[in-house]
């Protein structure tokens, strides 16, 4: 027994994640289709003990498929999620193609599993970044009453995809080495021991003057959060780390809450890990967060320039949480509902 499922996108940064998360949490499988682009068709990619063919991705592609993976980038979704729906397969997609559609739900499982339930064929996975804010928040919320949130984030280059942390490496290396300029396809400036307040790396500024990333975290967070009118702000910087986003997070809160309380709720709080020892040098890192499933808070402090306010340090690794290991989760409650049957 066990459920089909196809994983789109097997090729790239996330979609690696996932195969690799789908083995360690020994996902019940009865059926696993890798699909990518024409250009990868015919690859073989190594699971478990046997070696998968990559197909090429279709619009027949999810006969006999239970739940379809979706991480190819967004117009790829928004060709293909129709069809995947079509045929009879739960979409659970990566991209920004269908967040913010308002019958579509935006799960983070930790915070707002019973969405879960409401899907009509297709389930949007957040972005990297709103994902382990909200795991934060939510907790934060329910104990105390957002007010305000400021958040600014220290990207890694991975969010752009391999071929980013190829120009990173490639780029350091030649200015080590002095070898002249590199010539840069991914980044609009140098990457290596710099920090590009722009993300994406093109097409990003909007007429508001933020760019599509800080609105994805202001729009994502609104809606998994319920709170259509919280007022939030975001700063999205992409710094020269191969894996682990890194935030800063002012909150203000309607009723105080104290450091010790704060520790107190979110060390109870699912899927967080706090590390928060400053005086030992120790707070979350992302060296320390890549390759783990937890998110991590740290530098947890009062905010004595306002009444009722929290400063936090949240890191995460991008690549598992903030995106194949979040659409897994999503899967796994999938499994336990009536929607999809293993």
């Amino acid at each position: 027994m066990g459920v089909s499922v196809a994983v789109v996108g097997a090729t790239g940064a996330v979609g690696t994640e996932m195969l690799r998360i789908l083995e360690e949490r020994d996902f019940p499988l009865r059926e696993l289709r890798l699909l990518a682009s024409s250009r990868s068709a015919g690859k073989r990619l190594k699971f478990k003990d046997e070696e998968l063919t990559i197909e090429e991705l279709r619009k027949d592609s999810f006969k006999g498929i239970d739940i379809a993976l979706f991480s190819a980038g967004g117009s790829v979704s928004k060709e293909f999620v129709p069809h995947c729906v079509k045929a009879g397969a739960v979409a659970v997609d990566n991209t920004a193609a269908f967040r913010m559609d308002k019958d579509v739900p935006l799960v983070v499982p930790e915070v707002n599993p019973e969405e879960i339930a409401k899907h009509k064929g297709i389930i949007a996975n957040p972005n990297c970044s709103t994902i382990q804010l909200v795991v934060v928040l939510k907790p934060i919320d329910n104990a105390a009453g957002l007010k305000r949130v400021v958040v600014s984030t220290y990207q890694a280059v991975s969010g752009a995809g391999w071929q980013a942390v190829d120009e990173l490496e490639k780029e350091t290396e030649s200015i080590l080495l002095n070898s002249g300029e590199y010539k840069r396809k991914i980044f609009p400036h140098q990457i290596a021991f710099n920090a590009l307040p722009q993300i994406p790396q093109s097409d990003a500024f909007l007429p508001n003057g933020y760019t599509t990333e800080e609105m994805k975290m202001i729009n994502e967070t609104r809606k998994i959060m319920k709170k259509p009118s919280l007022r939030i702000t975001a700063t999205t910087v992409r710094i020269p780390v191969i894996r682990g986003h890194s935030e800063s997070v002012n909150v203000e809160t309607e009723r105080k809450l104290t450091r010790e309380e704060t520790r107190e709720i979110l060390s109870k709080a699912p899927g967080v890990t706090i590390m928060d020892d400053p005086e030992h040098q120790i707070y979350p890192l992302a060296t320390l967060a890549a390759g783990r499933d937890e998110t991590f808070v740290g530098r947890i402090r009062e905010d004595s320039s306002v009444e009722n306010g929290l400063n936090l340090w949240i890191v995460s690794d991008n690549l598992r949480k903030g995106a194949a290991l979040n659409a897994i989760q999503i899967a796994e409650r999938l499994l336990e509902r009536t929607k999809v049957h293993a």
